[in-house]
């Protein structure tokens, strides 16, 4: 079926009401202008990735000649001076067609042109250009850079096509290894992962960082670059604050002008939490684009939603109540918490979103709120959770959405004397079904398991452990991804700056940047392995510290 008005206004105002996607890009940002190429391969994602859920959009090839780009400025790009036959615009379609196709040489373009006159009338062409006008104009006329451009925006409308179930030319080529040094492919040495990662920072945070503004008004003569750039320095060791950072951030930094530590703060806390959870979920939507296009990386999966606290704050809380609240073990100290859903098991650990946690929120809020932006982001299938979201309610949403859960479950008396009974038995697991009073005579059903612990070190019923699922047992090996959301918060805490303040917003900020931070670093690690080895092991081959070093040079320091 051929588009229609009706489904291209469907697909463009569907884009216009994601909460996470700008476009055209250019026009949600200052740092990506009407000619910039890697705005322009972001414009190319987000179309293409809703495009093709349309009923009616069932060709590449019509959405080829259907991609607007009449914003798009081509003469940064076009090498010939004199008046051509053939507009920039015209010829960037035909040969983003031949991408789609892989056609090695102009021939085989020409020849499908000549046998399609309808085509050529959609893409703008009153004649079929002959073989050497084509060549000239792909290796001439177009500079290096644009002709990549071509190749990556092909791949990517071949991926957003194939995964949407939509016919394709051609296997999309993914990211892989070069096979010319096998040393490499089954042990990269160190000199190896860091020429790979450098170039591979530097593109991710090409991508990443314009997601995140200040609405500073205009005329500033410091560029709003510098803030995150000060931003990412304070990540780069521990403990430092603002007015410290930016002092030595003055000296290394290669820029004319950097903010000061009180500015920088001012402008962070003019941020309201709504604005910089919206800033996060757009960075990190650009930051899967960058890593779906791996075979590696799997967008069905699990996620894990865990709530974790700074550290105790001895300081008066006083009219700070709400926000600094109680502690999850139930202690007598006070600390602000902050709850996150990332991606685990097969998937590479990206923080799909941050919240935080304020007094008085139920954690039914909290789960919803934080599923809500990572179903917009990937397709999960299970979701995992600590203990202290053992809720029915919690349970009956997950299972009404569709998802299959693993949740731990606290031991009442019954749990704990049918414990003992296993004991007495010698029983290391055992399986039952279990109805949930939801209230008003409502229930939910759901599967209780227990797991008698190895080497456990207790000799009664707290020799086992009881879940809670609704797909049963075959679904508690999934529990132990958990795990890995834990040693991402050591990781994120290690990228968070230092602070005493108690603004809610710069705590949750420096927070969320130190949750960007960490992903982009996973994101990396995932790019080169997958780049010199063709495979992805969970075990990261690139170290944070080689990420904030190389995010240091991008920062514009040492």
């Amino acid at each position: 079926m051929a588009p229609t008005r009706e489904s291209r206004r469907s697909v463009f105002r569907r884009i216009a009401h994601r909460p996470h996607a700008d476009w055209p890009v250019y026009d949600s940002t200052p740092l990506y202008g009407q000619s910039s190429l890697d705005g322009l391969e972001s414009d190319v994602r987000i179309v293409s990735q809703t495009w093709f859920r349309h009923d009616r959009h069932e060709s590449v090839e019509k959405f080829v000649h259907s991609l607007p780009l009449t914003y798009f400025d081509f003469d940064a790009h076009d090498r010939y001076a004199g008046p051509t036959r053939y507009g920039m615009e015209i010829l960037f379609r035909v040969f983003f067609l031949k991408e789609c196709h892989g056609w090695a040489h102009e021939t085989a373009l020409v020849e499908y042109l000549d046998r399609r006159p309808e085509l050529c009338e959609q893409l703008g062409l009153e004649t079929v250009p002959n073989q050497s006008t084509l060549w000239r104009s792909c290796h001439k006329r177009f500079t290096a850079e644009f002709r990549s451009t071509i190749e990556t925006a092909a791949r990517t409308i071949l991926i957003k096509a194939q995964s949407a179930g939509v016919n394709v030319p051609r296997k999309p080529k993914r990211h892989r290894p070069s096979h010319g040094d096998e040393e490499f492919e089954s042990d990269p040495d160190d000199q190896a992962v860091l020429d790979e990662a450098a170039p591979i920072t530097e593109h991710v945070s090409r991508v990443v960082f314009p997601a995140f503004s200040l609405d500073r008004g205009k005329g500033c003569e410091i560029h709003e670059n510098a803030y995150w750039d000060l931003q990412t320095y304070l990540g780069l060791r521990e403990n430092l604050a603002a007015n410290e950072g930016a002092r030595s951030f003055t000296y290394e930094s290669t820029r004319e002008r950097t903010p000061l530590g009180h500015a920088h703060r001012e402008h962070i806390r003019d941020l309201s939490v709504l604005e910089i959870r919206e800033m996060y979920r757009q960075a990190v939507n650009r930051l899967l684009n960058q890593v779906a296009e791996t075979e590696q990386f799997f967008r069905a999966g699990i996620v894990a939603i865990d709530i974790t606290e700074a550290d105790p704050f001895t300081g008066d809380r006083t009219g700070h109540e709400n926000e600094i609240i109680g502690t999850k073990e139930k202690t007598d100290e006070y600390a602000y918490q902050w709850a996150t859903v990332q991606l685990v098991g097969n998937a590479v650990p990206i923080v799909l979103d941050a919240r935080p946690v304020q007094k008085g929120e139920s954690r039914l809020e909290i789960v919803e709120d934080l599923l809500e932006s990572a179903e917009e982001m990937v397709h999960v299938d299970n979701v995992l959770m600590d203990r202290e979201f053992d809720s029915q309610h919690v349970l009956e949403m997950l299972s009404q959405r569709g998802l299959s859960y693993v949740v731990p479950k606290r031991m009442q008396t019954s749990e704990k004397a049918q414990a003992k009974r296993l004991l007495r038995r010698d029983q290391d697991r055992y399986e039952t079904d279990r109805k949930l009073h939801l209230g008003k005579n409502k229930w939910h059903e759901t599967t209780l398991i227990y797991r008698r612990k190895e080497n456990s070190e207790h000799n009664d019923h707290r020799q086992y452990s009881v879940f809670m699922s609704n797909r049963g047992s075959g679904f508690l090996t999934e529990y132990g991804y958990r795990w890995e959301i834990e040693s991402g918060y050591r990781s994120i805490k290690r990228f968070m700056a230092a602070t005493t303040s108690k603004n809610f917003g710069l705590r949750f900020f420096y927070f969320a940047f130190a949750c960007l931070l960490y992903s982009i670093w996973r994101a990396v690690d995932l790019l080169v392995q997958v780049k010199l080895t063709g495979e992805y092991e969970h075990s990261p081959i690139v170290t944070a510290d080689n990420t904030l070093t190389l995010l240091k040079k991008e920062t514009g320091v040492g």
